[in-house]
């Protein structure tokens, strides 16, 4: 695992260029170091001062770079241990994080208000990336007597599901499908960015509660943690100030009232909720945006204009076709949607919406897994034992080894399935199926977006709505994919 701050000076690079050139080349390095950090802090207690201090940002911004880092650290370190610790959202960082498992890149891609960048497994053969390997514990959290031949039994087993990927690629199955057999330990490459608010969230959720179980995940808040001490020292004191807390008291209490846990992949996406009156409160939002008119007068307005049978869903053309869109915002649909592991960063990557996704441990059903169109045409009894095969040694590490809950989630292979929950507004939603129903994305992804679609079409006041849901192509007439357009857009304007 390596996790690097990348936002910053290369310092590596910076002192072969000051080689010979200068006399005190560490000194120089040292300094511009001590900068970096001084001018994080001075533009964060800038922020912290600037509701309570006269004169514009400039003149806040000079009180802060006249203070010391000493007195500016203390500043910033007293103004969030109030709980103003939004000014922490104007200080931030890029990282470079290299060969960590899904674990990590699902885990830290739920935190809504950082971004991410990451290597395709659409694209990219994976052959050869390599593999994380746990320590593997009991119950206890002990590491087991026998651990080092467990990890040499999970090692060739491991190897083995990478055979069958290079396999099935010699088969002539697609990288995108072959991945489906790729375990949830082969190595991901992320960027991450983020705000130093966020990265304090992060660092306390990954070593100080129930997430910390999972090696790889604590290893990783620490490595952050270390990273924080030297370029952003103003949230360690709160950091260091939240107890332990491992236990999930949610799932504590369920479990002794819930006795079932088996359960059922959903078939298509579905509709749980939504606003009611999609259309209406859509549209009258653009009247009382642009008015100011109390609901009552622009409801009377909205009616009249209605007598008009194409007035409806002229007006909600002009808002999707908009800059802002912001009146499809006024509406949210709570969905349930089945979904491999596979393509779950496909939906999870889109982060204004809220979404839940099942937690790693305990592991879930590895019976209920996606079947590839392709390979159920090409090779479906290969591609189902190796499921079984991975389903096997899984109960062996769990029933014969007794490891633990956490070091088990490993053996998730990228085809297996969950049932995810998320609230989506409109606008999210209308910019997903955008990008989702077109006959570029991914298959699986693109029928969840025409689940979700076809949902939306079964509500008898969201007509209008639904009428301009999906692919440019089909609500505009017109394609961006240039040369790689698949030539819808052409037949559907007779050329």
């Amino acid at each position: 695992m390596k996790v690097e701050l990348i936002g910053t000076l290369n310092y590596t690079k910076l002192r072969e260029e000051l080689k010979g050139k200068v006399e005190d080349v560490d000194g120089i390095i040292q300094m511009l170091k001590n900068k970096e950090v001084q001018r994080k802090a001075e533009i964060v207690s800038t922020a912290g001062r600037l509701s309570r201090n006269p004169g514009t940002v400039s003149d806040v911004l000079k009180l802060s770079e006249n203070k010391t880092l000493e007195q500016n650290l203390s500043f910033v370190k007293r103004v969030i241990s109030m709980g103003h610790d939004s000014i922490l959202d104007h200080d931030y960082l890029v990282f470079v994080i290299e060969n960590v498992s899904p674990i990590i890149e699902q885990t830290i891609i739920a935190e809504r208000f950082s971004s991410f960048t990451i290597k395709s497994r659409r694209e990219v053969d994976f052959s050869k990336v390599g593999f994380y390997t746990p320590d593997f514990h009991d119950k206890n959290g002990m590491i087991l007597t026998d651990n080092s031949k467990i990890q040499e039994e999970y090692k060739k087993h491991e190897k083995s599901l990478f055979e069958d990927y290079k396999n099935l690629v010699s088969l002539g199955i697609p990288l995108e499908d072959a991945r489906f057999v790729l375990p949830y330990s082969y190595y991901s490459n992320i960027i991450m960015g983020i705000d130093t608010h966020t990265l304090k969230d992060m660092i306390v959720k990954y070593t100080k509660t129930k997430y910390s179980k999972i090696t790889e995940l604590r290893k990783f808040g620490e490595k952050l943690y270390e990273i924080a001490q030297k370029q952003v020292p103003f949230i360690i004191d709160q950091i260091d100030k939240v107890a332990e807390k491992n236990d999930d008291s949610v799932s504590e209490f369920l479990k002794e009232k819930i006795k079932e846990n088996s359960y059922n992949i959903l078939d298509k996406p579905k509709l749980l909720s939504c606003t009611p009156n999609v259309d209406d409160t859509i549209l009258l939002s653009a009247i009382m945006r642009r008015y100011q008119f109390d609901k009552e007068k622009a409801k009377k307005i909205f009616n009249n204009l209605c007598k008009d049978e194409t007035f409806k869903q002229e007006l909600m053309k002009k808002i999707v076709f908009s800059s802002d869109k912001l009146e499809l915002t006024q509406v949210n649909f709570e969905f349930q949607i089945p979904l491999s592991y596979a393509v779950l960063t496909h939906l999870t990557r889109h982060r204004t919406h809220h979404l839940m996704v099942p937690d790693f441990s305990p592991i879930s059903d590895l019976t209920k897994f996606k079947t590839p169109p392709k390979i159920e045409k090409k090779c479906p009894q290969y591609y189902k034992e190796i499921f079984v095969k991975n389903l096997r040694m899984y109960e062996h590490f769990k029933n014969d080894y007794k490891v633990r809950d956490e070091d088990l989630i490993y053996f998730i292979l990228s085809g297996n399935m969950v049932n995810i929950i998320t609230n989506i507004d409109g606008k999210t939603l209308e910019h997903i199926l955008k990008l989702r129903e077109c006959t570029k994305a991914q298959w699986e992804t693109r029928k969840m977006a025409v689940g979700i679609h076809d949902e939306i079409r079964t509500l008898n006041d969201a007509v209008c709505f639904s009428n301009i849901l999906g692919p440019t192509c089909e609500t505009q007439g017109f394609c961006n994919e240039g040369k790689e357009s698949c030539g819808r857009v052409l037949k559907k304007k007779n050329i």
